[in-house]
């Protein structure tokens, strides 16, 4: 290979400040759920006329309910819009990026729950807030060429969306140069998108749900595999997410992704347990049948899991939250907070261990991960909530925290190693 393959070191996002319910928040407008707890936020259902859009509305055609996310306001909890303040792209950390001739790096999300290649660009319109992003210029890249025809869209369950067109250009992932990938460039971004940190996202689901029409484009995974970027027997990527509270670990808390090599430091000589994978809904899912709360398993027939770089918590069904957090001292749900709280002080000791099947084979929650930021009045949000009415639980970073994880894309599978993290720090008063 012409480049040596290097890590993509996660770099903490500076301007990330962790809060459980706009986390939350964002994962409802993702994964467009209903939720099945009480709270201020609702999907239901709203009129909206469709037809030809004027300056301030749509005009024409046939009026439709649609399905979006809404808050409960005022005294008499009427539904109204969710403002963009009440919610954050869950990016705390973000990945540098070399794109075009010349090269320039974009600081983007790493999502294994979406499948598009996205930047801020100069297509946009001159009054979308851009200060802070670093913006990509087609004009100023030799290597760029647009794809006639070619357009995308993101829309969230509140109605915000992303969209533009389309081009290719060289792409430098960790010392793998893709050449002519697709990227995605933005015209338009909905408040809720624009207030990102990050300079866009970098998909690594499958390209059966990138969004580009009339016909989806690869992504950059597939188009490692498709030039022979990457070796036949190492047609994946991994993910070694680390924290900050692991600076005194081993590890030092170090986070990163690989792509076409396994870390050996990372697998540290243990075997790794893999397996199939599902990837009709473009997701890494699994069979995920059983959990364990403090040792007691839960039977979870036919369930399945999806593994999520893009979602800072874990998401599992009501009965099983519900479990977790009877087996934690003062524990409860809170109901402005839509999601379950427990006292800021809890030790160590008094948390229980969590794990989540993973084809056959459970794997631990990390104590520490339990403890996902305060809830303020000396209660502590929760690194698991409810999944809702979502069909499948998804496993973030809150679980992912505490194994290396490896994305077979070759071999359809999903790899998993145990990390060593000794130290345990459910503390959430500080590094927020």
């Amino acid at each position: 290979m012409a480049h040596t393959l290097t890590r993509v070191t996660r770099v903490p996002n500076p301007k990330y400040k962790r809060s459980g319910l706009k986390s939350y928040v964002y994962l409802l407008n993702k994964y467009k759920f209903s939720p099945t707890k009480p709270g201020p936020y609702f999907l239901g259902g709203k009129v909206q006329q469709k037809g030809k859009h004027g300056i301030a509305k749509a005009f024409g055609g046939k009026a439709h309910v649609q399905r979006v996310l809404q808050k409960r306001v005022g005294t008499d909890a009427q539904p109204g819009d969710v403002p963009a303040e009440d919610q954050q792209n869950d990016s705390e950390y973000l990945c540098p990026v070399t794109i075009g001739t010349p090269g320039r790096t974009f600081n983007l999300d790493f999502d294994t729950g979406s499948a598009d290649l996205w930047l801020f660009s100069t297509e946009l319109p001159k009054n979308t807030k851009t200060s802070g992003h670093n913006v990509f210029d087609p004009k100023k890249s030799s290597t760029f060429k647009k794809t006639p025809g070619s357009t995308w869209k993101i829309s969230y369950g509140d109605g915000s969306n992303a969209s533009g067109d389309v081009g290719t250009d060289n792409v430098d992932v960790g010392g793998l140069l893709i050449k002519d990938q697709s990227i995605e460039l933005a015209k338009q971004l909905s408040t809720q998108f624009a207030s990102g940190v990050g300079d866009g996202l970098l998909g690594l689901a499958f390209g059966s749900i990138n969004t580009v029409t009339p016909k989806p484009v690869k992504t950059p995974v597939e188009n490692m595999i498709a030039q022979s970027d990457i070796p036949k027997a190492s047609e994946l990527f991994t993910a070694y997410l680390g924290s900050y509270k692991d600076k005194n670990d081993p590890d030092h808390g170090i986070s990163y992704y690989t792509f076409g090599y396994i870390d050996e430091t990372a697998r540290a000589g243990q075997d790794i347990y893999y397996t199939p994978i599902d990837n009709s809904q473009g997701f890494w899912q699994f069979k995920s049948t059983t959990a364990s709360v403090g040792g007691k398993k839960i039977t979870r027939a036919g369930n399945t899991a999806i593994a999520d770089t893009g979602t800072t918590l874990a998401l599992v069904d009501d009965t099983l939250c519900q479990a977790i957090y009877d087996a934690i001292p003062g524990a409860k749900y809170d109901d402005q907070q839509q999601g379950y709280i427990f006292p800021s002080d809890t030790t160590v000791d008094n948390l229980p261990v969590v794990s989540f099947d993973v084809g056959g084979k459970e794997f631990a929650v990390q104590k520490e991960d339990l403890a996902f930021t305060s809830a303020g009045n000396g209660m502590t949000y929760g690194g698991i909530q409810s999944r809702g009415d979502l069909p499948f639980d998804i496993l973030g970073d809150t679980w992912l925290k505490g194994i290396y994880a490896i994305f077979d894309q070759g071999n359809q599978r999903f790899g998993v190693v145990v990390r060593n993290d000794p130290t345990q720090d459910p503390s959430v008063s500080t590094g927020q």
